[in-house]
Order: structure tokens, then C-alpha cells, then sequence
């Protein structure tokens, strides 16, 4: 199994939305709890966030590979579709 590196920012409305979306997975799919996801609030942590490229948050790195990068125009239904992309990606 794979981990997940999730970037953060605590105020950011997206974050919460994908906060929100992982536990909405949780509970569709158990399975996805088993995957290890750090979560890491970027101005809590800036020496780890800045060794990775991104610009938008939530974005998601398994290792240094990218996953998923916040798009301004991704609602809900986008952002949860892309954690769960993840989370199955992971479990492979």
C-alpha cells in the first residue's frame, strides 16, 4: 500500500471540502481508512511543503509524484472524485 502526502491550509474553503469528501469515502469505503495519509498544513510545516511543487492547495503527492492539485473552477463533486482517485490509486 502507498502513502499519501496531503497539503493543506486550514482556512482555505477547498481543504475543507476535501476534508469533508475523505470522511464521506471513509464511511462509503472502509477499505480506504487503511491508507496511510499525512496531512500536512503547509505554514505549520514550510520546510516540508517547499521541497514539493505545487502551487494550489489541497494537492496530493504519493512520494514526489503529484496526484492532485486544487483547481479554483473544482466544487465538491471534483475534489471528492479526485480523493477517491487517490485513495484507490493508493490501495493498489
Amino acid at each position: 500500500m502507498k502513502k499519501l502526502t496531503v497539503f493543506y491550509l486550514k482556512n482555505c474553503p477547498y481543504c475543507r471540502k476535501a476534508m469533508t469528501a475523505v470522511k464521506e469515502l471513509y464511511s462509503e469505503n472502509p477499505a480506504f481508512e487503511k491508507v496511510d495519509m499525512n496531512w500536512i498544513e503547509e505554514t505549520a510545516d514550510p520546510e516540508t511543503a517547499d521541497k514539493y511543487d505545487y502551487y494550489r492547495v489541497p494537492s496530493i503527492f504519493c512520494a514526489e509524484s503529484k496526484l492532485y492539485e486544487c483547481d479554483p473552477a473544482h466544487g465538491y463533486a471534483e475534489i471528492k472524485q479526485e480523493f477517491e482517485r487517490a485513495l484507490k490509486f493508493a490501495l493498489e
